[in-house]
Formats: C-alpha cells, structure tokens, sequence
C-alpha cells in the first residue's frame, strides 16, 4: 500500500476520531496490517503499536480543540485517568507476548461481541433520559473501569472509546458528548501503550520488508496516517456536522461491523 493510499485513509481517520471518538484505531489496524503484509504473522503486532501511536496524535489534538465545557464532564477523573494509562501499559506489553494469530482473532470476536452488545442490550440506541437517569444528569464513568478498559484497548489496538462511549450512552450522554469524551479517555490509553511500543524489540525479517520500524511501531504508516487526519480534525471540530442522536448511534455500529468485516475477509 503506497503512501498516497495511508493518506486518503488517514482522511478516514480524522473522521472517525470526530465522530466516533475511535481515535483511528479502528480504521488503522486492519490497514497497517495490509501496508506491513510482508511482516507476516508480525504484521498484527506492528499494526496494534503503530495504532497506539496514531490514537495518541489523533486523540491529543482532538482533546486540544474540543471546547472546555464539554471536557469539563471528566472533572473529578482523575483516578479513571490513571487506570486507564495502567491498563494501557500492561495490554501492550501483553501485545508483545501474545501470539500475532491470537491478536488477530481476539481482535474481531471483541468487536463482534461489542456490537451484539450494543444491538441487544437497552440504552444504547437510545440513552436514558435525564428523568431515567438517577439525579436528572449523566453518571460518571466508574473508575474501576479503567484498568481493563486500557488493557484491552491497547491489547488490540483500538483505543478505549469502544467501551467507553457505550458505557457514556447509556450513563446518559448523547452521542455528540460521549464520542468527544472518548478522546481524553483514548488518550491517557495510547501514552503508555506507545511507549511500550516504541521500546519494542524489533520483529524478526523487518530489515527485510518495506517497514520504517522504531520499535515496534510503523514510523512510515503513522506519519502518512497522521497527515490524512489532523486536517480533518482540525476542520470538523470548528464545523461539525449535525447528525441526529440516533443515527449518529447506528453509524457507530455500522462501522464497527465494516471492520469486522474488513479483517475477517483479510484473515
């Protein structure tokens, strides 16, 4: 895959990143592990460090520009914060153990799980009101959460916002808050996890294949990603657009079934 091709993909997630809070994770494992083929059974292990580092970009400058009022939702969340930056340093050094094919597969059985969860589990597809919701306002995240939330995350390279924005919905948040929070939370994950990965050994052959590795981490991907995405962020956090509650909900669902596709067919 050529660099104008991670570019134009990079486009995509800058988008995602807005819209969904993914952070790229999603959109850039199943690619890194196209771009990064000659790897081989490596390429998975590569595609989830250069992800963390991709999420850490995106996320950080999303944060930056989403406006005080809406982050001011996460006051008080402190320790959620470092559970999570925990959680995310023992997921990638777990990443480093595994096995690349057991990577892979946990990959789209966490995802698959996740959208049977949200399809058939209440509040979701539609939040709970404030006179559902205890005390009339959105509940916090609890903090116990963060450990295997990060660990999880960085395991597989998707960033905490596919747990973290369901649990957000049906804490009571609207799609447009909870997707926006999900980058301060991805953000605490994919430091430590880009860390561990760019203190990674080297995979074995890479000095072989067309890779720029440090670490463990794509150098060539993330930069080409990186340039597609912090424009589109840049732009769509000074316009966003204005997507109906609901629908921005089955779009989230949507794309987490397009991925799950996307690495079952590439499997």
């Amino acid at each position: 895959m050529d660099v104008m091709a991670l570019i134009g993909i990079g486009l995509l997630t800058g988008v995602t990143t807005v819209l969904f809070g993914f952070g790229g994770g999603f959109v850039a494992v199943p690619v890194v592990v196209w771009a990064d083929a000659a790897l081989g059974a490596d390429a998975m292990r590569v595609a989830t460090a250069t992800s963390a580092l991709v999420m850490l970009v995106n996320a950080g400058f999303a944060t930056a520009v989403t406006p005080r009022r809406v982050l001011l939702a996460l006051r008080g969340g402190g320790p959620l914060l470092a559970l999570l930056a925990a959680g995310g340093a023992a997921g990638a050094l777990a990443t480093r153990l595994a096995a690349c094919c057991a990577v892979g597969w946990a990959f789209v059985a966490y995802v698959a799980l996740t959208i049977a969860d949200l399809l058939l589990r209440p509040g979701f597809l539609r939040p709970r009101t404030r006179e559902e919701t205890p005390r009339g306002a959105p509940r916090p995240l609890p903090a116990v959460l963060g450990a295997p939330v990060g660990a999880v995350a960085a395991f597989l390279g998707v960033g905490g916002s596919v747990m973290t924005v369901p649990a957000m919905r049906r804490a009571g948040h609207p799609m447009r808050t909870a997707t926006a929070l999900a980058n301060p939370l991805t953000l605490a994950v994919a430091l430590p996890a880009t860390a561990v990965s760019l203190g990674g050994a080297v995979v074995p052959g890479a000095a072989d294949a067309p890779v720029h590795l440090a670490g463990l981490v794509d150098l060539r991907a993330a930069s080409a990603l990186l340039l597609g995405a912090l424009p589109v962020i840049a732009l769509l956090r000074r316009r966003p657009p204005r997507i109906p509650d609901r629908a921005h909900a089955w779009a989230y669902i949507g794309l987490l079934a397009a991925v799950t596709a996307v690495m079952v067919l590439g499997a």
